[in-house]
């Protein structure tokens, strides 16, 4: 390192990161297909506590797993984090992190520490190169832990703040913020958008999640924008205090509570979430074929079938204080739901983690189904206080509304003519 005319020029691997005093550090692209990592990572490393990094237009080469650890700092991205498109490297557990511990899930790139601000401004974020991840499992198994990464991960982060970044062609999950506390996300944009016409008119973007949450608390979610073939948002356990406000789901199955109770033994506790201003809106079947659920709730049995990362059941709970509230409807396929059956069989034990307290306010829009509430709780821990206010979900043509609640007690605010009651 040395200095020269009161600039800091970082080492000869790092030309083009320029530190401006000791706290602004600022990058541009090597360019030409080489590999940005080095840079990227001494850029962080100088400036990163209590500094400003800038990362100028441009596509920024990352060809190996990368951690920023960031306290009181800034960093204005206004470029691509271009990850390397080699599956087979990226499917070697040596290369990424197992930082997640639901379903033993892989990241490359990982962001911890504490009071910063992550800013995109519209124009940067992460490309995933996800094309090529869909190609190459559209003939192959995919199961949960099989090494597929996570776009962008924060973990362990206490007062953190995304704002305005876009993740292009996320291979797997797009977002998930694990063990973390006082984390904004205002501004998100995820499109897991398949552009291969063999495979159009399938779902060949499976897991491609906006966000899973887990074991955090006090979130919010902001102004998101979601393309996806799977939960736009998902929240799982031990999730609390989440607030996602004004957000537009493009295709995928909805917003998701869940799945919880996989883990034997250990409880998944949600609650106090709150949903707000959430559109649905249904893609063109070439484009991506299912639009599931407005929202959906589901546990796993009682029962332990298989080992997690893709088998389980047996965990406790409870989910509890979630209102669903201003929801917007384009020919969804269930609009509200809850299931407790996941991954289990006939004769499974009921699962014990309970549902209560759920709120739907003010729902609009279409159904492909005459079936608007389809709530199916456990036997073993019927749901209380399920309630329901203007939900006016439009029906197929010629068809009633049906609205079924098995296992509820103190449901309150549908046509009792509709309502069975096991």
């Amino acid at each position: 390192m040395r200095f020269a005319f009161g600039v800091w020029i970082l080492s000869t691997f790092t030309a083009r990161v320029i530190a401006l005093g000791s706290s602004v550090c600022s990058l541009t692209p090597v360019g030409h297909g080489k590999d940005d990592t080095n840079q990227v990572e001494a850029a962080i490393a100088h400036c990163g506590h209590g500094g400003n990094i800038i990362f100028n237009a441009g596509q920024y080469n990352i060809t190996r797993k990368m951690t920023w650890n960031l306290t009181n700092s800034r960093v204005d991205l206004h470029g691509y984090l271009n990850f390397n498109p080699d599956v087979e490297y990226w499917l070697n557990p040596n290369n990424t992190y197992r930082v997640v511990f639901i379903q033993s899930q892989a990241s490359w790139f990982v962001v911890t520490g504490r009071d910063f601000v992550i800013d995109a401004h519209n124009v940067g974020g992460i490309q995933g190169n996800g094309q090529t991840w869909w190609n190459y499992f559209s003939n192959r198994t995919r199961e949960d832990g099989d090494g597929r990464p996570i776009a962008f991960t924060l973990s362990h982060v206490t007062k953190g703040i995304v704002r305005n970044f876009r993740i292009e062609s996320q291979p797997f999950w797009c977002n998930t913020v694990a063990d973390s506390k006082n984390v904004i996300y205002d501004g998100m944009l995820c499109n897991a958008t398949n552009t291969n016409p063999a495979f159009a008119g399938q779902n060949v973007v499976p897991n491609t999640d906006g966000i899973d949450t887990y074991r955090s608390d006090d979130v919010q979610l902001l102004n998101w924008d979601i393309t996806c073939g799977d939960d736009c948002l998902a929240i799982k356990g031990n999730s609390t205090n989440i607030l996602a406000s004004n957000v537009s789901c493009h295709g995928g199955n909805g917003v998701a509570v869940g799945s919880l109770g996989q883990y034997v033994g250990l409880n998944d506790i949600v609650d106090h979430v709150t949903f707000e201003d959430v559109k649905l809106l249904r893609l063109p079947s070439t484009v991506q074929p299912n639009m599931g659920s407005g929202v959906y709730f589901k546990t796993w049995t009682g029962s332990v079938n298989g080992v997690p990362p893709t088998g389980g059941g047996g965990g406790g709970g409870f989910v509890s204080n979630v209102i669903s509230r201003r929801f917007t409807l384009d020919r969804v396929s269930n609009p509200i739901h809850l299931y407790q059956t996941n991954g289990g069989h006939s004769n499974d034990t009921p699962s014990g983690l309970q549902f209560s307290n759920l709120t739907f306010e003010d729902w609009q829009g279409t159904s492909l189904s005459n079936t608007i509430v389809n709530l199916q709780c456990s036997p073993a821990v019927p749901c209380p206080n399920m309630l329901f206010k203007d939900v006016d979900v439009a029906t197929p043509s010629g068809q009633g509304a049906s609205f079924v609640c098995v296992n509820v007690i103190n449901e309150e605010g549908l046509p009792g003519a509709f309502i069975m009651i096991d």
